[in-house]
């Protein structure tokens, strides 16, 4: 079943739900890439993988341990009776909680667009599909994301970046001003930026309320481009997930969320989906 929306759905930008859609994302792009890709072009679906390290929180990190034992955790006799007790000193220990360390792989799919000529292997296109990670200033994935993007940059490779994001730090390779002057405000976007015009920037502006559009993957000078129709790809991703099923579009609200305007469009697109009640 399809998604409500006519382009992006807003409520699968959820940081506990984007990352499933990331990676569908990234694999029905691939499949569509294949076909239209001339020989010896090909697609190849790669992945940057970090170690996250979190700590999981117990309140309160500090406890005094109390005996619950009478007449110092003894006996009449003076032993135990076999049974472990606690015993009543004249000074009590102070039980400092350190919480466990948690080593969570993050992984990132994204694809490569390679040519193979006389057994060597050359990267032609690089097609990113942003995660919040990559948009949160001093995040792993965002150190890691723009060390990729500064080396693609001036590289012998087209870099695409598509944002589907409308939290975060601006992250694509255009600079932000300078394309709000050409674009006017979008939602979301896609940058591309070609190795052979490294001064120009491509970008398709994108409208919560717009399809997603069809772009143009660049191969190398003199083999022209394939196109990419993103809402093709958003579509089958969104049909082979558990988004239909897993999101409760009536129970609830977008996240980041949205300005007034938006939420009475998408109130009203759910109810002619007849997902909310009018």
């Amino acid at each position: 079943m399809p998604s409500p929306f006519p382009g992006m759905d807003p409520f699968l930008e959820h940081p506990g739900i984007f990352p499933d859609l990331h990676q569908g994302l990234a694999f029905c792009i691939q499949a569509l890439l294949q076909p239209k890709l001339p020989d010896p072009y090909y697609a190849a679906s790669n992945a940057r993988v970090w170690i996250e390290v979190t700590q999981r929180y117990t309140d309160p990190d500090v406890h005094l341990l109390r005996s619950k034992a009478t007449n110092g955790g003894l006996t009449k006799d003076g032993g135990n009776g076999g049974v472990a007790v606690a015993a009543l000193t004249r000074t009590e220990p102070v039980v400092v909680h350190v919480p466990q360390v948690v080593h969570d792989e993050t992984r990132e799919t994204y694809v490569d667009i390679f040519v193979r000529r006389d057994d060597e292997e050359r990267l032609v296109t690089s097609i990113e599909i942003l995660s919040p990670t990559n948009k949160t200033p001093g995040a792993d994935g965002s150190d890691l994301y723009r060390k990729k993007q500064r080396e693609l940059l001036i590289a012998k490779s087209h870099l695409i970046e598509i944002d589907l994001l409308r939290g975060g730090r601006h992250t694509t390779a255009v600079p932000l001003e300078r394309a709000l002057e050409k674009t006017g405000p979008f939602d979301y976007h896609v940058c591309l930026h070609r190795f052979d015009q490294w001064e120009d920037y491509f970008v398709y502006p994108i409208q919560m309320k717009d399809k997603l559009p069809e772009i143009a993957v660049p191969l190398l000078p003199g083999d022209g481009a394939v196109p990419l129709d993103l809402q093709i790809a958003f579509d089958r991703a969104y049909e082979g997930g558990p988004y239909r099923r897993r999101v409760k579009y009536a129970e609830r609200t977008p996240v980041p969320p949205l300005r007034p305007e938006q939420m009475e469009w998408v109130k009203q697109v759910l109810q002619e989906k007849k997902l909310v009640s009018a």
